[in-house]
């Protein structure tokens, strides 16, 4: 499983990549792996604020429907336009060309509730 280490994750399956006061967010690899084919995803909007656990986004695959929570608390500086055309760079690449939104973060200390690279992938063991 794919987990790069100098990210965060949630128990939802959501990541964070922290540079400064910004994150850019997404689902993981173990995710898109779960979903299958993805073939539509609907982004947050540059603008809107997204909260900490809250519902951000939504994932369409062949298999199923499912929703994405937020990571993270913060104002959305940019959204991936590219995946309403091109929903399968979130299965091709999850963490690169497959990011959902950059967040400007409104709460550094909730970085805290979220799992390392290392916990997350203790958590997955977890569930097979």
């Amino acid at each position: 499983m794919n987990a790069p280490d100098d990210l965060l994750y949630t128990k939802e399956h959501e990541w964070a990549k922290i540079d400064g006061d910004n994150a850019t967010i997404g689902i993981t690899d173990y995710a898109q792996h779960a979903l299958g084919d993805i073939t539509f995803v609907d982004v947050p909007k540059a603008g809107s604020t997204v909260k900490q656990s809250e519902l951000c986004a939504t994932v369409e695959s062949v298999k199923a429907a499912s929703d994405v929570y937020a990571p993270l608390t913060g104002e959305v500086i940019k959204a991936n336009t590219e995946l309403a055309g091109h929903p399968e760079l979130v299965n091709k690449s999850a963490y690169e060309s497959g990011w959902f939104a950059r967040i400007k973060i409104a709460d550094p200390s909730e970085k805290s509730k979220l799992m390392t690279s290392a916990q997350y992938k203790e958590y997955v063991k977890g569930l097979s």
